[in-house]
């Protein structure tokens, strides 16, 4: 499974599965017979993640701050979603080829809705935020995914931290300091694009 997690995360579940048998050091006829399909190998693969993002959930809902168990739990998404690839698919779409999760997907939707609504009446977000938003704002920091993580990381977590605190019902007078921001050219942000593959990244240094 660790080589079909490294493959997949550089360059997504749709890798080619020879270069996953490569990794494994196996041939295709063994990786065919254990399985059978792309579907079976991405399922293998992410069951662990997801049901880590689960527990996660589970974590953000037992906080009895539900404003705080909320940014930790979406933390914890962006941050896999942006050093991932294959993750950010899988997560983002559901891969429904491949992972026949829906129960979970509605139990994870149903939780989120719960979250929301505790933080809106604990004055912890504004009272027309919706959980809707959320996957804006995952669809928006998954766009770092594929950049180098010492970019990507610190990006996706810039971003998080002051789209939450817009999110809020009444923001602080002197919101708290953003995390660092990424090491990239403030005259370029060529780590940023995902055209640039030139020596000349834009990171900093």
């Amino acid at each position: 499974m660790e080589a079909a997690r490294e493959v997949f995360a550089a360059q997504g579940v749709d890798a080619p599965l020879g270069a996953v048998a490569r990794r494994a050091g196996v041939g295709m006829a063994t990786l065919y017979r254990r399985f059978p399909t792309r579907s079976a190998l991405v399922t293998a693969a992410y069951d662990g993640q997801l049901s880590a993002c689960a527990t996660a959930l589970d974590e953000a809902l037992a906080d009895p701050d539900a404003g705080h168990g909320l940014y930790h739990l979406l933390e914890t998404a962006c941050v896999t979603l942006v050093t991932d690839r294959g993750f950010d698919t899988v997560f983002m779409t559901g891969f429904p080829e491949a992972l026949d999760r829906r129960r979970e997907r509605t139990r994870a939707q149903e939780a989120l809705s719960v979250l929301v609504r505790r933080a809106r009446e604990t004055g912890r977000l504004r009272e027309d935020f919706e959980p809707s938003d959320i996957t804006l704002l995952l669809v928006a920091v998954s766009g770092l995914a594929g950049r180098p993580r010492e970019v990507a990381v610190p990006a996706a977590r810039r971003l998080l931290t002051y789209l939450f605190q817009s999110f809020q019902a009444r923001p602080p007078a002197r919101p708290g300091p953003l995390p660092p921001a990424p090491p990239v050219d403030p005259a370029g942000f060529g780590a940023l694009d995902p055209m640039n593959e030139g020596p000349s990244s834009g990171l900093g240094g």
